[in-house]
């Protein structure tokens, strides 16, 4: 199952008085759509996260590009991995063609994550793309046996709930005793282990799924309500499921309406 919240953030440099500093401020907008549907290709979806729009003086979400990638990627069947990897490849090529020239600034990829089921198999992959840096489709959870969730963006809140630490704790204690990488790694392996809150995913019917992915989706709007910082989570919760017998669903998706009435 996919599921994403609305919302989008977009910094611009303002100086309020031609004597004051230069300030870096964010704006945000609710009403994004990261949950990916590709019309065609009902065994696969994708979430999107990270970087919220290409391009400098025409800036384009990724569902904005959705259109030219259905009439550029065709009907017929793809694997999973075929897939994602054509969408890696448009959205690279879109990355070379609106944002030449600019900086990668860290952690600011386009990042998709593709999930969904290949003709014939028991049970789903999820592949995960980084534009522009790692464009090679990595496959998550892909030993015997092994199930799980996978996020991203701001996580730090559902890495408390569902890992028992956030990544910053491995990036303080190493700095702090000069661990080197094989035992940055190792601690982390330790702590997972430890700490993991105990779900077992490859159990959970679909709609336990279904919850406790719109519990960890709000549950990160509502705490960011009451912290300093980027608020980067927001707007309606869109949820789509994946099954080999149905395809794509959608589950709640937001739409567009008029004016509210009282």
């Amino acid at each position: 199952m996919l599921a994403a919240d609305s919302r989008v953030t977009l910094t611009f440099l303002t100086q309020p008085t031609p004597s004051s500093r230069p300030m870096m401020v964010p704006a945000t907008f609710d009403n994004a759509t990261k949950l990916l549907k590709i019309r065609g290709h009902e065994n696969v979806g994708a979430v999107t996260y990270g970087l919220g729009a290409i391009g400098q003086k025409e800036p384009r979400t990724a569902h904005s590009f959705i259109s030219e990638f259905e009439a550029q990627l065709g009907d017929g069947a793809l694997t999973v991995e075929v897939f994602a990897q054509k969408i890696s490849d448009f959205f690279l090529t879109q990355w070379n063609t609106y944002m030449a020239g600019v900086p990668l600034q860290p952690g600011l990829d386009l990042v998709f994550l593709v999930g969904g089921y290949d003709q014939g198999a028991t049970y789903g992959k999820v592949f995960e793309v980084f534009i522009p840096s790692k464009p090679k489709p990595m496959e998550r959870f892909s030993g015997p046996g092994e199930f799980g969730a996978i996020f991203g963006g701001q996580r730090e809140i559902v890495d408390r709930l569902i890992r028992g630490y956030d990544q910053r704790v491995l990036d303080i204690i190493s700095s702090d005793f000069g661990l080197n990488a094989a035992a940055k790694e190792a601690l982390g392996n330790k702590l997972s282990s430890a700490l993991t809150m105990p779900i077992p995913f490859q159990f959970l019917p679909l709609q336990d799924c279904v919850d406790l992915s719109i519990f960890l989706v709000r549950t990160t709007m509502k705490l960011q309500t009451w912290t300093i910082g980027v608020r980067g989570v927001g707007g309606a919760v869109d949820v789509a499921t994946i099954t080999k017998t149905d395809g794509f669903v959608p589950v709640q998706i937001k739409k567009i309406f008029g004016e509210r009435q009282a």
